[in-house]
């Protein structure tokens, strides 16, 4: 069965023609007008994805995702008319897991909607119970879900995507070009922005001190790597 993909905008012939271009390619659909009706959505339909404008009246998209993200993991492109570096920055740091600029193909709306699927599917467990543990971090695989200490920390699907690939390659330096091929894409290759910031995120809520990281470590001119320190159970 196709994923259910709800797409909110407040301008009806962006939301036709979205609508359009999903049920051509057989997704099931559902509709909000503005962040409010968003939120309804989905905590009630608990859909796949969720494609969202920015500029929408009483709540704007920013809000709307920043409240999707206390509650749901699910994966959330931003649709802005803003090509704006603070702009991009800003829906990615609240939790988005993608942006597209207006205006924008039908080829690379689906693309970028194919994308995100994909990286939330790849990023479930196949029912191999697998714990792993790094410091006072543990993830739980077969659930999903992570921990530091006791603390249940809420992750949006790209970051635990993210942080998944890390731990499964503990040890290794993975270059910013091989984390965006294997966690986003290869068509995201060259956009470390995406990277940079999820990056930034991760440390947020996994690190004791952002600034002096243990968990996901920068090495200089190499690229990431979340070091050997204790061993994985599985």
């Amino acid at each position: 069965m196709k994923a259910k993909i709800l797409i909110v905008d407040d301008e009806p012939l962006y939301l036709r023609l979205l609508e359009e271009s999903l049920k051509l390619e057989k997704y099931s659909v559902a509709k909000a007008e503005n962040g409010e009706e968003a939120l309804q959505v989905v905590a009630a339909q608990d859909p796949d994805l969720v494609v969202m404008d920015v500029m929408m009246p009483d709540m704007d998209g920013f809000t709307a995702c920043k409240r999707i993200r206390e509650f749901s993991n699910v994966p959330i492109i931003m649709l802005t008319s803003k090509a704006a570096e603070r702009d991009r920055v800003m829906g990615l740091d609240l939790g988005a897991d993608d942006y597209i600029v207006k205006p924008f193909s039908g080829e690379e709306f689906l693309a970028r909607v194919r994308a995100a699927l994909r990286r939330a599917e790849s990023g479930k467990s196949k029912g191999q119970p697998e714990i792993i543990v790094h410091n006072d971090l543990k993830i739980d695989v077969s659930r999903a879900e992570v921990y530091v200490g006791e603390r249940l920390v809420f992750l949006s699907a790209t970051e635990y995507r993210l942080l998944l690939h890390l731990a499964h390659n503990m040890g290794k330096v993975l270059t910013s070009e091989e984390l965006l091929t294997n966690v986003w894409g290869d068509e995201y290759r060259e956009d470390k922005e995406i990277l940079w910031v999820s990056i930034s995120r991760l440390r947020q809520k996994l690190e004791e001190d952002p600034k002096q990281p243990k968990h996901i470590v920068t090495r200089s001119g190499m690229g990431y790597s979340m070091p050997v320190v204790m061993s994985r159970t599985n």
